[in-house]
């Protein structure tokens, strides 16, 4: 008789018992010592630098590094550009760095811009912070300037930036979703840790939807020290100012970009410096002197603040030109290894909690990212000047060292290299003191009155655009507690913000305000300050198929042209089509390849064939629907008024027009005068956008 078989275990039984349920309530490092405490580093003092033998610090920096392979932990996502940078007259009153100080030497720079939370193929346009990166190359050796578009950020110490990003990477069980803050993870932290409460503000704002990384500010974030020749030091912030001005994307537009261009950044950068509309930036930095340090409300040190400029203005120091795309991105761009512990005599840190735990951290990921220290050596990394150590072996040694000596004090070759008393880079000598301990200055402390600031220096618009952000990106929370966790952190800021906001999430509004608005606001701070108006760089569809007026197409091309603005004809197929005169056009973009927020204007020219055939397609009538909702500049002539017309779209013609109170509508069915309605068409651009209209979609009468 054949044996009784034995029950077997289930697949699922078997996979469960490799799994380890952890029921610890006590967090301990990786060797088991109990973590008296995770939210600070160790510092000499409450305001004091953070020190190396915070075990605890280096252990959850060191793990959180390594957690992705090969791509960046964070800003994985990234396009690059070369370039130069020249100060504007000798900076050397403040610093003794070699590229501030003659106006006539241009510095070779390499910048990344990049997206934080997002992998390596997620979309541009998603809803992030941005990063804003710049290696100098610098006769005395590599500087680099490692930023973001917004000025603060979400964290005052170093040691919560893992808790900071693993909240905002997708959630572990799933992997969703990617390149978004909009789920559960995120706002419970967030709801958590009130000194998130002004970054957040930023992100919820236009900011995090940059129109393009050339109208994109930059920031240094971290406070940091110029030293002068004389040993004299000043504190000074670094802003980074596109000469295009500061300009956004809608929502709407960033979710259909991502459908429709998922590279729409990277490419408008790539082509934008292919056809020589060069990306200028100028750089102006913040100037602190020591005995200034404490006289602010806030705590120059805490990265979650910022100085407002009219306490402290920015004083334009030099311009950065971006005008070659890189040769290979792999080489270039994803190779590129920024690091804020890369810097110049001249240049110093602060006492900074974050800034002093990125010191660390960003060489020791560049060494886990790229498999070894001699990352250094790759062509993208290495300075333009002479370097010279002892430092030999590893993986991707790429210099054959001559050397018999790679050891200091030798006498085999005349004790060299050696250092140098007289040039080598000299820290400041700060004077440091205080007990070792976990703990943050209570001039940390404060965490709401600059949020406040940033919700009161809005616009209009810019105050709608954050309501429906917290709609959407709160909403997607889905737990009824955080979101009222988040409604309450918002009454800290404004009250009736509270209130608009828990009217979209369906929670009971606060009922009081916790502290009266303190009114004050910082103009600098919203957009519309840095709104340049100007049409250079603008992207024009010109709708059209066979049967259009050759004649109004090429007037509104050639001033587009000389406004230093772009323009391609969307049509119903690629190809060519024919205008009314015979002469064959080429279709740049379709219908089905294009949309209106790949552009930032629309023009529809005349020609009575073609606005039959748009009249009957109801991707061109979406089309202008889109840019009109979007509030973008609409032009039409000739019988193209006709369309517009019947779109319910209030024209306007050029001799009653007045740019400054009109909807942005340009219509002239007497095309007679071409060179007047293109001259409006190319001023109305200039605008950006038109917020005072309708926001309600326009239907066929």
């Amino acid at each position: 008789m054949s044996e009784k078989p034995q029950p077997q275990k289930t697949q699922k039984t078997e996979s469960l018992e490799h799994f380890q349920v952890d029921t610890g309530e006590q967090m301990t490092t990786n060797q088991g010592v109990v973590v008296e405490n995770t939210d600070n580093s160790l510092k000499a003092g409450e305001r004091g630098p953070s020190l190396r033998e915070d075990f605890h610090l280096q252990e959850k920096l060191s793990h959180f590094d390594r957690e992705r392979i090969p791509e960046r932990v964070v800003h994985a996502r990234g396009a690059g550009a070369h370039g130069y940078f020249q100060v504007y007259e000798s900076l050397a009153k403040y610093s003794k760095a070699d590229f501030l100080q003659d106006p006539a030497v241009q510095t070779p720079v390499f910048v990344r811009f990049s997206n934080v939370g997002g992998s390596r193929g997620s979309a541009d346009s998603v809803r992030d912070v941005r990063g804003f990166s710049v290696k100098f190359y610098t006769e005395a050796g590599n500087y680099d300037l490692v930023g973001n578009n917004i000025p603060v950020f979400f964290i005052q110490d170093a040691i919560k930036f893992p808790d900071i990003v693993h909240a905002i990477k997708p959630e572990p069980h799933h992997d969703i979703p990617q390149a978004s803050t909009a789920h559960p993870s995120f706002w419970d932290f967030i709801s958590l840790v009130p000194e998130s409460t002004h970054m957040v503000m930023w992100l919820l704002s236009d900011r995090a939807l940059p129109r393009s990384f050339s109208r994109m500010q930059g920031f240094g974030v971290h406070t940091y020290r110029f030293v002068n020749a004389e040993g004299k030091s000043c504190f000074v912030k670094f802003h980074w100012k596109p000469v295009l001005g500061v300009h956004s994307l809608v929502f709407d537009e960033a979710q259909t970009l991502a459908g429709k261009d998922p590279d729409f950044h990277r490419r408008d950068l790539w082509e934008s410096i292919e056809r020589g509309d060069y990306p200028e930036f100028e750089l102006g930095v913040q100037i602190i002197a020591e005995e200034d340090e404490q006289s602010f409300d806030f705590d120059i040190l805490d990265s979650t603040k910022l100085i407002p400029e009219e306490l402290v203005p920015v004083q334009p120091i030099g311009k950065m030109v971006l005008n070659r795309n890189p040769t290979n991105f792999f080489a270039e761009t994803e190779q590129v290894a920024f690091q804020p512990s890369n810097i110049v005599p001249g240049i110093d840190f602060s006492d900074d909690p974050l800034l002093q735990g990125r010191l660390f951290s960003y060489h020791d990921t560049q060494q886990h990212r790229l498999g070894s220290p001699n990352f250094a050596n790759l062509p993208i990394n290495r300075p333009v000047c002479p370097f010279h150590n002892n430092q030999q072996d590893g993986v991707m040694q790429m210099e054959v060292k001559t050397s018999q000596v790679n050891y200091f004090p030798n006498s085999r070759s005349d004790g060299k290299p050696a250092p140098s008393e007289q040039e080598g880079y000299t820290h400041y000598p700060e004077r440091v003191e205080g007990h070792k301990i976990r703990k943050r200055s209570p001039s940390f402390g404060e965490h709401f009155s600059q949020a406040t600031l940033f919700w009161n220096s809005l616009s209009t618009p810019e105050k709608a655009h954050l309501v429906e952000a917290a709609h959407f990106e709160i909403g997607k929370a889905e737990d009824p507690g955080v979101q009222a966790k988040m409604v309450d952190r918002l009454n800290y800021v404004d009250h009736e913000l509270a209130k608009l906001v828990a009217t979209g999430l369906g929670v009971a509004a606060p009922t009081a305000a916790v502290t009266p608005n303190h009114g004050q606001s910082s103009p600098a701070v919203s957009q519309s300050s840095f709104a340049v108006k100007t049409a250079k760089g603008r992207n024009v569809a010109i709708l059209a198929v066979d049967g259009v007026n050759v004649d109004q197409i090429m007037a509104i091309k050639q001033a587009l042209t000389a406004a230093g603005a772009q323009s391609q004809i969307v049509s119903k197929f690629m190809g060519t089509i024919k205008s009314s005169e015979g002469r064959e056009l080429a279709v740049d973009k379709t219908f089905l390849t294009a949309a209106s927020v790949m552009f930032d204007a629309v023009y529809l020219p005349g020609g009575a064939q073609s606005i039959e055939t748009l009249a009957m397609m109801g991707d061109a009538l979406h089309f202008i629907d889109e840019a009109f909702r979007h509030s973008k500049a609409i032009a039409a002539t000739g019988e193209g008024v006709e369309l517009l017309e019947k779109l319910s779209l209030q024209g306007i013609t050029p001799s009653n027009a007045s740019l400054q109170d009109d909807q942005g509508i340009i219509s002239a069915k007497n095309a007679a005068n071409l060179g007047q309605v293109a001259k409006v068409f190319v001023n109305a651009i200039a605008q950006h956008r038109f917020w005072m209209r309708s926001r309600k979609p326009i239907v066929l009468t």
